[in-house]
């Protein structure tokens, strides 16, 4: 069953299918799953860029922080709770991480689903993505 979703903005309409986090959420996808709970899945990307490099997503489709209102603003709360969670399983919460999220394409998002990328595990420096 397809599932759509109309973006007034762009004026163009998104086939939640196609959507690779969605994908991944379903099971269509594999991946490696660090942390999971009813609204949220942490898994580690496939690019890591430092010895901690986890995704954060919420299991709703939301396509970036302008589609967030005040029905669905709380997954963030719930997002920040997993990577206090991921912090603490993995000793980042002592050493410290950084919680990046990239917002739209001309900020780097490649994905048009809301989502961190949680890094850590080595001193990280100015440069980001």
């Amino acid at each position: 069953m397809l599932r759509w979703l109309w973006r007034s903005k762009q004026k163009e309409v998104l086939n939640l299918d196609d959507c690779v986090f969605c994908r991944i959420i379903k099971g269509d996808l594999p991946c490696r799953k660090v942390y999971e709970d009813e609204k949220v899945l942490v898994f580690e990307d496939l690019h890591p860029v430092a010895p901690v490099h986890v995704l954060i997503i919420p299991k709703e489709h939301i396509g970036s922080v302008m589609d967030l209102n005040v029905k669905n603003a709380q997954v963030l709360a719930d997002m920040h709770l997993a990577a206090k969670n991921i912090a603490g399983k993995t000793g980042l919460d002592k050493e410290g991480f950084r919680l990046i999220n990239n917002c739209g394409e001309g900020a780097g998002q490649t994905v048009n689903h809301l989502h961190y990328h949680m890094l850590g595990g080595r001193k990280l420096g100015a440069k980001i993505l």
